[in-house]
């Protein structure tokens, strides 16, 4: 009896213990304690009452070659401050700014990646409030407060994001369901808004604002019932995923304003999104504990995975691994580090990854099999990554030669919709033969943004209706995209009278959905569990004491955060930078110690995950004895040496 006690007070010890290490079959994925980000006195953050803690990312392209910069919010403040990754420990006693808020706590942030300089950065910041406050934490200077008086909505803003491509224009939802459209170089008015429909579909409506002059929000949209949890940008930019606390994901045709695909989740709301590196599937999280993956092209669901115990937070693609198989081995001339390279999934250009390859191996001679990667996190503490391999993705098609080609060639580049080329960054047709891999996204709290080169490149067809103002959009010929970007000034001050408008203007006019959401149940739009492929997570790690509220994948590690403050840096696979050249070589060592003995999520996993656990700590041990060594011959020299004198 006391024995049995026992055992299962050590199993559940083991169930809570916090997880500082795992391995997939890239290696071993470590926590860094000194690359840790919180408030500066590090003290756990009583989250009671408190909105969810977010973090964002921004490259400012400084010469010194660090130009990360990290911005968090905790309560009611705000830091900025510079990332340094797996290369450097935090400084934490060194924010670049620092802000306290009364009467209202930020909710919610997003970096304009394509105004960002060493010298200014524009930052967007939400408040529970419903406000909306464009701040520079460079220059430390606030430039605009949209939605002061709270005319405009009066509830939480639960998602900022600036409009793909565009230097002026962004998007902000609240918990209302209202979603809004802002440019930062109009004002907001001084009295309440009027409005005028615009479009109408099924759960959606989108009205203007009716005005003399051009004013904020430029466009009102209201999406389903309850609270819009979160929406992103496809990476081209098109497209608009929305999640919603009435537990359906909507994707609209951003320009056109048209409902493009439903899809609604086994029970619950959803609360967040992300879109797949080549914009092809959308993965959902929410209150029914699953991850669930939607594809764009076919508009159904083709998976589900079920791995938390808890609400997910957050999901989110990682764009910098994948997996290649082939049916021969392939004859591999690089380094580790080369490899580990070939794995980063839209890194680099498809030319140059084949390069590191022999050149008598090609893809053209030898099936590829793709694996996207993604991760989520979720109110029970843990972190899931998910394998999405082709025999989920294409269940009833044989793996030829051809067809896993074509898989490879078509999973690097964003669908093309209607037109016949594909589109690249800049709105251009991409002629560029080869497997053509997207460009690197830009490190942020969310969804990936368009990489754009600069503004003038777009012309989206946003810039070109609001330049003139919103004459474009009565017309609704949204598809027409300005490629000259001067054309914009002359247009500004168009009137917006004109207007016309048959339909009433209620605030909120919707159309009812047409189905039942209680009765979607076994329907395409939310099939039941024995009707989809069921995943389970690669690996599953309890990594926090509270609730995880972010995770996002970059080149070299991952972050994610908890609701106590604390912003954790997971160091990728080889990517380690010790402090001490004999741990560094154990920490390779172990890495390539746990690669080789990875067998999967079973018993073998286990062993293999507890020897390598034992064999780092010899390391670290050894290592802190050669730092002993070291300080005792400082010393002895020091005592021999004499007084050093300068001339």
């Amino acid at each position: 009896m006391l024995f049995s006690k026992m055992a299962a007070e050590g199993g559940g010890k083991e169930m809570n213990e916090i997880k500082t290490q795992f391995t997939t079959r890239e290696g071993l994925y470590k926590l860094l304690s000194h690359s840790e980000y919180s408030r500066p006195n590090r003290v756990p953050f009583n989250s009671q009452g408190s909105n969810p803690v977010r973090v964002s990312f921004v490259n400012v392209n400084d010469q010194s070659g660090n130009g990360d910069r990290l911005c968090f919010n905790v309560g009611r403040e705000l830091y900025f401050y510079i990332y340094k990754g797996v290369r450097k420990a935090a400084d934490l006693s060194k924010p670049i700014d620092k802000r306290i808020y009364k009467g209202t706590q930020p909710t919610c942030h997003d970096f304009n990646h394509l105004t960002a300089t060493s010298e200014s950065v524009s930052l967007l910041v939400g408040f529970s409030a419903g406000q909306v406050q464009l701040i520079d934490p460079i220059k430390k200077e606030t430039s605009k407060l949209f939605n002061e008086e709270r005319l405009i909505d009066k509830s939480r803003v639960t998602c900022v994001k600036w409009v793909p491509g565009s230097e002026s224009l962004f998007l902000v939802a609240h918990s209302s369901g209202n979603m809004y459209l802002y440019n930062v170089e109009h004002n907001c008015g001084t009295t309440a808004p009027h409005y005028q429909l615009l479009k109408q579909g099924e759960s959606f409506a989108v009205h203007t604002c009716k005005s003399k002059s051009t004013r904020n929000p430029l466009l009102k949209w209201t999406v389903g019932e309850g609270a819009l949890n979160e929406f992103g940008f496809s990476p081209d930019g098109k497209f608009l995923a929305c999640v919603s606390q009435d537990g359906f994901l909507r994707v609209f045709n951003f320009d056109s304003v048209e409902l493009h695909g439903t899809m609604k989740s086994y029970f619950g709301g959803l609360l967040c999104a992300c879109w797949s590196p080549d914009g092809k599937y959308i993965v959902t999280g929410g209150e029914d504990d699953l991850v669930t993956v939607w594809s764009f092209v076919d508009c159904r669901v083709i998976a589900r995975g079920h791995g938390h115990k808890s609400w997910v937070s957050v999901v989110a693609f990682d764009p910098y691994t994948t997996s290649v198989e082939e049916n021969d081995p392939m004859e591999f001339s690089g380094s580790d580090e080369d490899f580990q390279d070939l794995l980063h999934f839209g890194r680099d250009r498809a030319n140059s990854t084949q390069s590191r390859l022999s050149k008598r191996n090609s893809t053209e001679s030898r099936p590829v099999s793709v694996t996207y990667r993604f991760g989520s996190v979720g109110q029970d503490t843990q972190l899931c990554l998910w394998d999405l391999t082709e025999d989920i993705l294409f269940p009833h098609q044989p793996l030829s030669r051809a067809r896993t080609h074509t898989n490879v060639m078509t999973a690097t580049s964003p669908p093309t919709g209607s037109g016949g080329a594909n589109p690249g960054s800049n709105g251009n047709s991409i002629t560029t033969p080869g497997n053509s891999v997207p460009p690197p996204l830009p490190r942020s709290n969310s969804l990936p943004h368009s990489a754009v080169s600069n503004s003038g490149s777009k012309s989206s067809v946003m810039d070109g209706a609001i330049a003139s103002g919103v004459s474009k959009f009565a017309t609704l010929s949204l598809h027409d995209r300005k490629e000259k970007h001067h054309e914009k000034d002359h247009k500004r001050n168009h009137s917006m009278g004109h207007i016309s408008s048959k339909s009433s203007d209620k605030l909120n006019l919707v159309t009812k959905t047409k189905t039942d959401p209680a009765k979607t149940l076994g329907t395409p739009l939310c099939p039941r569990m024995e009707d989809v492929p069921l995943l389970e997570p690669l690996i599953c790690k309890k990594i926090a004491h509270e609730r995880l509220t972010v995770l996002i994948f970059l080149e070299d590690c991952i972050v994610t955060a908890c609701q106590e403050g604390f912003i954790c840096t997971w160091a990728r696979p080889g990517k380690v930078k010790a402090f001490h050249p004999v741990e560094a070589e154990g920490a390779a060592f172990a890495e390539s110690f746990s690669a080789k003995m990875y067998l999967g999520e079973g018993s073998h996993h286990r062993i293999a995950s507890s020897l390598s656990a034992a064999v780092s700590q010899v390391w670290k041990s050894v290592s802190h004895l050669c730092e002993i060594f070291h300080s005792c011959i400082k010393i002895k020299i020091k005592g021999n040496t004499g007084p050093s004198f300068s001339g």
